[in-house]
């Protein structure tokens, strides 16, 4: 079996994967904020960090998965950044600015994106974890980092001195020194333009926000960052393995986790951390403050499955930016129709194909290179030297972490009898002998037991008569 190698953004490089705890996996994945569904963009992370997990599976490790839902918009940014995007979904939807109201909101966009996942044949995490059930433990670890000396007070918050770190934002190579205030946000009470909120106080415009809790900085909310903190360290420990998200978490939200984490336990808490690049559209990247997203239900409702997307993403590597079109999303369901037929209707498998398995697997372990992994599958899809019975056994193991959903695919379509498979098999090796008499004697009979028997470049394809 071939090593792991994971690339850590931390270190800018691949490196074999080495977990802490023998072959217990803790993995945590930044889940979504429930304001409003999600799009493809975002879906495209969940879709990586899936087969991630699933080829951690597939090398034998145990994964502990823990995912989070940010179900409050004022944990969603600093204070001084101003936006709440829970609240303003609030006013989009015309419902009164009341805990319960924002409450409900949130678990239906939470109820969505899990059927999204659903969709998608993303495996759900172990645990879920809410952020307005967690404000206990994020206020026990903001204590810490302020126990330590990593922060100051202000009229309008507790905030993170980034300045006492020395190597502050190295995760994104930030050059702290020569970053200008307003060159991420305005600066407000901060002493430093990277500096970033723990605790938000309920003061000024704030004062009647529908989400309170009581701290020893006062009646308040935590900021965004110290959710995954504490969160991740709650339920895997203060150094677990690996920690996923978009790029766009590397900057600051998942610089700040960093900062956090070192400035209450010395350590940075994950050893590697992982990150999946947009989906663009129009050479642009697909956001909803961009103004350009598409849902899943958009996908359906244009006439595709939805793992005709994951089969689209599986094209493209999860470091390189996918291009999305609907041109390529057609071709890829095209794709994956003709990789359903290659597998349905053949008896039951016995054996595999050993020397196509370790291909598959030496292409995950290099950094879950998801296209060359396809390609090894189409390879031995499309090789006519083994019995399809053989290569349905290694397909079929292929799509425990492909998930294309292929063995289901095969249930709902119904199994061809071993003998119509069988009358193929011969057909194929008569036709081979150019004995084209014998060989339309068995079409004839494969069509009397109520299918037919398609010719393709590759072999043929079973379908039963209409």
């Amino acid at each position: 079996m071939s090593n792991l190698f994971l690339y850590n953004t931390l270190t800018r490089r691949k490196e074999a994967f080495k977990p802490l705890k023998g072959k217990t996996v803790g993995l945590y994945t930044c889940g979504p904020t429930v304001y409003d569904f999600a799009h493809i963009g975002n879906l495209r992370t969940y879709l990586f960090e899936d087969i991630l997990k699933r080829t951690l599976g597939y090398n034998g490790y145990r994964v502990k998965h823990v995912e989070n839902i940010t179900d409050v918009g004022h944990l969603v940014s600093d204070a001084d950044e101003g936006e709440d995007k829970m609240m303003k979904a609030l006013k989009r939807e015309g419902l009164t600015s009341t805990k319960q109201s924002l409450l409900k909101l949130a678990d239906r966009y939470t109820a969505a994106f899990k059927h999204d996942l659903t969709l998608l044949n993303i495996l759900p995490p172990g645990t879920w974890v809410k952020a307005t059930d967690h404000v206990k433990a994020m206020v026990a670890l903001i204590k810490r980092i302020e126990k330590n000396g990593y922060t100051y007070e202000t009229g309008d918050g507790l905030y993170f001195n980034t300045a006492k770190l020395k190597d502050y934002g190295r995760l994104a190579r930030l050059d702290s020194a020569g970053l200008k205030a307003g060159a991420r946000v305005a600066m407000g009470s901060k002493k430093n333009p990277t500096d970033f909120a723990l605790w938000i106080k309920a003061v000024g415009e704030k004062q009647n926000h529908v989400m309170r809790w009581p701290s020893p900085w006062g009646k308040g909310f935590p900021g965004w960052h110290i959710e995954c903190s504490a969160m991740s360290m709650k339920y895997l420990g203060d150094r677990f393995d690996i920690h996923c998200g978009g790029v766009d978490h590397i900057a600051v939200h998942h610089s700040n986790e960093i900062a956090q984490n070192e400035a209450a336990t010395g350590n940075r808490a994950a050893t590697v951390w992982c990150h999946g690049e947009f989906l663009t559209i129009d050479q642009g990247r697909m956001g909803k403050s961009e103004g350009n997203f598409i849902t899943l239900q958009t996908v359906v409702d244009q006439g595709f499955e939805p793992l005709a997307f994951r089969y689209l993403t599986l094209q493209t590597h999860y470091r390189q930016r996918l291009t999305f079109s609907w041109e390529a999303l057609r071709a890829a369901a095209n794709a994956l129709q003709n990789l359903q037929e290659k597998i349905s209707g053949h008896e039951k498998p016995k054996v595999g194909c050993a020397e196509y398995e370790e291909k598959f697997l030496n292409a995950l372990n290099d950094d879950l290179n998801a296209p060359q992994a396809l390609a090894v599958t189409w390879d031995l899809a499309k090789n006519q030297k083994f019995p399809l019975s053989a290569k349905k056994q290694t397909l079929l193991k292929f799509d425990r972490v492909l998930g294309l959903g292929l063995a289901q695919t095969e249930t709902k379509a119904g199994r061809v009898p071993v003998e119509v498979t069988q009358l193929a098999e011969q057909r194929q090796q008569l036709r081979a002998a150019k004995a084209w008499a014998k060989a339309d004697e068995l079409r004839r009979e494969i069509e009397r037991q109520g299918y037919t028997v398609e010719d393709t470049a590759e072999g043929f394809s079973i379908k039963k008569t209409q």
